[in-house]
C-alpha cells in the first residue's frame, strides 16, 4: 500500500468518524450484534420499553411505582409488565426473524424520544418501524410500521401479547367494540404480581389509515395462559407503502383503582386520537422539555454524549407523578427499581436547574414517605425521621438484610433533606416550604440532634455509619456524613427564618460541634481511622461540592489531588469523576477538568448506543446516577452555575481549552439562558 492511498484512508476514516459523531439528536446502531447488545430505553417518565436486536421485538417494559416483594432479599422489587410492542411480520408466508433479512439497522431520535428500527427482506420489501413512549400519555405507547413493497406481496401481522413469568392468574380478553365510524379491536391482558399485591393490566389495538369499512378483517388467537395474539393480513402492490400502529396502554392497580378497565379505555383514546396527533402531541411535549438543553461547541461527540445523558434524565422522570427514580430508571430491573441518594443528591440537582417542575416529583416522593421515615427513627430510638437508604413504594427500608448500608447509611436523610431546601432556594416557593419542605427539615434535623453522641464542645461525634465512600463500614466521624449532618441542620435553621418561625436552639449548637477530621498533611480525614485506604466513590470531596462546607480553595485542591489517586480505575461508580470534573472546573483547570469529564463515562459505555454503565467495563446499563453527576459537572462546573439561598447564581469556571463555548438554555423558572465562553 503507497503512502498516498495510506493518507486517504486515514482522512476518509477521521471523516467518517467525525460524520457519525455529528449529529447530536441521532445515535445510531448501523450493525446489530446480539451478542454484543445493550438496549435503549424509550420512556415517558412511567413506562419504559428497552430495545431488543431482535425484529419487532422489544426486551421488556417496566412501569414506575410498581413493585411486590419477590427475587433478591425479601424486599419489594421492580416488576417487569405485560410486553404490548412485541409483534411479528410474515411477508409471503414466511416469518421476518433476524437471520432472513438484510441491513437491519437501528436508531434513537433523542430530539423527539422515537426509536426507529429498518431492515431489508430480499428483493419483496422494505420495512421501517418506529416505537414511542408517548410524553403526553403517562401509560401509553405507539409503534407506528410502513411497509414498502418493492413487488407484489402479502403481509400477515400480529400484536403478540405476553405475560413475564414473574406474574400469576393471567386472564386474557379479546373485544371488538363497533361503531358508526370505528371498529376498535382489543387484546387485553390481566394478571397478578407474586403476592397478589398488584393487579397488572395491559391492552392495546391496531390503527388502520383506511376508512371506516375497508380495514383489514382482525382475527384473534389464545395460545396459552400467558400469551394469545391479534393478527391481520394485506395484499400490498409494488411501490406501495402501507403504514399501520399499534397503540397499547399498561397501569397497575398501585396507579389506578381500576386498571383492567382504564387500561382498554386509554387505549381507545389513543385508537381515536390516531397515529399522527399521538406523534405531533408527543413531538410537542418533548420540544418544550429541551426547551432546557446544554450545548457545547467545538465537541461532537462530547455533545451527542450530553444529549443521551440529559434525554435519559428527562426520560426516568415526570411532573406530577410524586415518583422518584432508581439508579438505573426506567431501564430495567436494576437495584430492583429501588429509591437511593442517586435520586436526591445526583440526579434532582440538575432537574432542579432544568426543570423545578420535574424535579418537585423528587421531592414529594419523600415527603409522602415522612411517616414512615418517622416511624424508621423510632424503631431505631431517635427522633424526628431517618429516612431508609432503600426505598420503593410504601418509604420503609427495603435494603436486604445482609446489606449493612440499610442501618446505617444515615447520610440519605440529610440528602433528602438538602434536596428539600435546594427546591425553595431554586423555586422561592414559601407555601411549598411551609407545608412540604419545613416538615422534611424540622424532622431531618431533630433527627441528627438526636442521632450525635455529646462528648464535649467540637466532639458531638457521629458514630458507626456507612460512609458515602461504601467501601467504609461501621466507621465513625464519617467527613460526608458529618457535613452532610451539618448542612442538614442549618438549612432548617434558614428556613425558619425564611418562614418566620422559632428554629429549635438545639440544631445551631449540634451542627457548631459536630467534627471534621483532618490528617497530618491537612487533608481531609475521610472518616476517624482513615489511614490513605482506596475508595469506592467520592465522599470527602462533596464537602466541596455540593455541600458548601469546606471553601478554600487551596483546601479544595487538597482534597482533590489527594483523593483523586486513591480511586481505582476498576469497580468504581461514574459518579465520582463527575464531582473531580466540577471541581477542577471551579478552581478554574478547564483541561484537568475535561480529563475527568471523560473519564466519568467514556470506559462506561456499551454499545451500540453508548449507553452508560455504572462501572468502568460494567454492564448494567443505563445508570442514571453517573448521568446526573456529569450533567451536574456541566451544569455547576463548567458552566458555574450554583444554587444559593437566593436563587441561581453564577460564579467563574473554566472551559476546556478544546470547547468553543457553553450554551445553557432554560435555567430555573425564569427559564434564563447562559453562554460560557
Amino acid at each position: 500500500m503507497n503512502r498516498l492511498h495510506t493518507i486517504i484512508i486515514v482522512i476518509t476514516l477521521l471523516f467518517s468518524t467525525s460524520a457519525n459523531a455529528q449529529d447530536e439528536w441521532v445515535i445510531k446502531a448501523d450493525k446489530i450484534d446480539p451478542a454484543n447488545y445493550y438496549g435503549i430505553t424509550v420512556v415517558n417518565g412511567m413506562i419504559g420499553i428497552v430495545s431488543s436486536p431482535e425484529p419487532f421485538k422489544v426486551k421488556n417494559v417496566v412501569l414506575a411505582g410498581a413493585y411486590d416483594l419477590y427475587g433478591r432479599g425479601r424486599v419489594s422489587n421492580f416488576l417487569n409488565s405485560f410486553n404490548l410492542l412485541n409483534m411479528y411480520l410474515e411477508i409471503n408466508g414466511k416469518r421476518i426473524d433476524a437471520g432472513n433479512i438484510r441491513n437491519f439497522k437501528q436508531q434513537l431520535d433523542m430530539q423527539s424520544a422515537a426509536f426507529t428500527a429498518t431492515f431489508d427482506y430480499g428483493d419483496e420489501a422494505l420495512v421501517k418501524y418506529t416505537y414511542y413512549s408517548l410524553r403526553q400519555l403517562p401509560f401509553t405507547v405507539l409503534m407506528d410500521i410502513a411497509i414498502t413493497a418493492k413487488k407484489p406481496i402479502t403481509i400477515t401481522a400480529a400484536s403478540v401479547m405476553e405475560a413475564p413469568d414473574a406474574l400469576k392468574d393471567v386472564q386474557n380478553y379479546y373485544n371488538e367494540i363497533d361503531r358508526p365510524h370505528v371498529t376498535i379491536s382489543l387484546l387485553t391482558s390481566t394478571a397478578k404480581s407474586p403476592t397478589g399485591k398488584l393487579q397488572l393490566c395491559a391492552s392495546n389495538t391496531f390503527l388502520f389509515n383506511e376508512p371506516h369499512g375497508q380495514e383489514p378483517r382482525v382475527i384473534h388467537e389464545m395460545w396459552d395462559n400467558n400469551m394469545h395474539l391479534m393478527k391481520f393480513s394485506k395484499v400490498i402492490a409494488a411501490g406501495e407503502t402501507y403504514r399501520y400502529g399499534v397503540a397499547g396502554s399498561s397501569i397497575t392497580s398501585a396507579h389506578d383503582a381500576d386498571p383492567l378497565n382504564q387500561a382498554e379505555r386509554l387505549t381507545m383514546f389513543a385508537k381515536l386520537e390516531g397515529s399522527d396527533r399521538l406523534i405531533q402531541f408527543h413531538k410537542n411535549a418533548w420540544a418544550d422539555l429541551w426547551k432546557s438543553d446544554i450545548k457545547t461547541e467545538g465537541d461532537a461527540q462530547a455533545q451527542q454524549d450530553v444529549h443521551s445523558m440529559l434525554y435519559h434524565l428527562y426520560s426516568f422522570s415526570r411532573a406530577g407523578t410524586a415518583y422518584s427514580p432508581s439508579p438505573m430508571g426506567l431501564s430495567g430491573l436494576g437495584y430492583n427499581g429501588h429509591v437511593f441518594w442517586d435520586a436526591d443528591l445526583w440526579m434532582y440537582p440538575a432537574l432542579l436547574v432544568l426543570h423545578p417542575e420535574i424535579a418537585k416529583s423528587l421531592v414529594d416522593y419523600r415527603f409522602q414517605r415522612l411517616g414512615a421515615a418517622k416511624q424508621n427513627a423510632f424503631s431505631h430510638g431517635y427522633q424526628g425521621a431517618m429516612f431508609p437508604w432503600e426505598s420503593a413504594d410504601s418509604g420503609l427500608e427495603e435494603t436486604p438484610v445482609w446489606a449493612l448500608s440499610g442501618p446505617f447509611e444515615h447520610h440519605i436523610t440529610a440528602d433528602v433533606a438538602l434536596a428539600a431546601w435546594n427546591y425553595y432556594c431554586v423555586t422561592q416557593d414559601k407555601q411549598w416550604l411551609q407545608e412540604k419542605g419545613w416538615p422534611i427539615l424540622s424532622a431531618t434535623a431533630d433527627f441528627w440532634a438526636s442521632r450525635v453522641e455529646r462528648n464535649g464542645t467540637g466532639h458531638y461525634d457521629i458514630k458507626d455509619v456507612v460512609a458515602a465512600d461504601e467501601w467504609a463500614e461501621n466507621v465513625d466521624n464519617n467527613a460526608y456524613t458529618n457535613a452532610a449532618a451539618i448542612a442538614n441542620l442549618k438549612a432548617a435553621t434558614a428556613a425558619a427564618k425564611v418562614l418566620g418561625v422559632k428554629a429549635d436552639p438545639d440544631w445551631d449548637l449540634v451542627a457548631q460541634n459536630i467534627p471534621i477530621l483532618k490528617m497530618a498533611n491537612g487533608v481531609t480525614r475521610e472518616f476517624a481511622s482513615y489511614n490513605g485506604e482506596g475508595i469506592k466513590q467520592a465522599d470527602v470531596n462533596l464537602l466541596a461540592y455540593p455541600l458548601k462546607t469546606i471553601t478554600d480553595n487551596m483546601q479544595v485542591k487538597k482534597d482533590l489531588e489527594y483523593y483523586e489517586t486513591r480511586v481505582p480505575n476498576e469497580g468504581t461508580p461514574a459518579m465520582t469523576q463527575g464531582i473531580f470534573t466540577l471541581l477542577y472546573a471551579r478552581l478554574g483547570n478547564g483541561d484537568k477538568a475535561y480529563h475527568f469529564f471523560k473519564d466519568a463515562y467514556e470506559p462506561n459505555l456499551n454499545p451500540p448506543f453508548r449507553v452508560i454503565a455504572e462501572t468502568k467495563g460494567g454492564t448494567n446499563p443505563y445508570f442514571a446516577t453517573g448521568a446526573g453527576g456529569i450533567i451536574q459537572s456541566l451544569l455547576m462546573g463548567f458552566g458555574g452555575l450554583d444554587i444559593t439561598p437566593e436563587g441561581i447564581m453564577q460564579i467563574k469556571s473554566k472551559l476546556p481549552s478544546n470547547w468553543k463555548s457553553l450554551t445553557i438554555t432554560g435555567v430555573g423558572p425564569d427559564k434564563k439562558t447562559y453562554v460560557i465562553k
